[in-house]
């Protein structure tokens, strides 16, 4: 449990940074701080959901593109998470949105790794 809670915070920070870096990921306007984070938090809820229960059955399906591509197809899988992402804080009536698909949520979904990638060595060693 306390290790799904941190990596929630992970996610959530990863998501945070990608909104600061690509103009086309936001987090809504004009909120306040404390609603900005809480907005963060359950966007980060839902794209753990989304990355524990559809991107395994997408990175199955997908699996030929996958290989032949030598691994660089995960990206354009990874993009389409934070895309679907993106459509369920919608639904839910969250302020997240990812503008475009093929520039923003492959450059997000390249933040997005890396800086998971970073924050989860980081874990570890502690």
């Amino acid at each position: 449990m306390v290790n799904f809670a941190i990596q929630t915070v992970i996610n959530g920070l990863a998501l945070w940074i990608a909104a600061w870096a690509v103009p086309g990921i936001t987090f809504g306007d004009n909120m306040s701080t404390g609603k900005t984070v809480g907005t963060v938090l359950i966007v980060a809820l839902i794209f753990g959901v989304v990355n524990a229960l559809v991107r395994p059955i997408a990175a199955l399906l997908s699996l030929p593109f996958i290989i032949l591509t030598l691994g660089l197809f995960i990206f354009i899988l990874n993009a389409a998470m934070l895309q679907l992402t993106s459509w369920l804080a919608g639904v839910f009536n969250l302020a997240f949105h990812v503008n475009e698909f093929f520039w923003d949520a492959i450059w997000g979904a390249l933040i997005i790794t890396f800086v998971s990638l970073l924050l989860g060595f980081l874990k570890k060693d502690a």
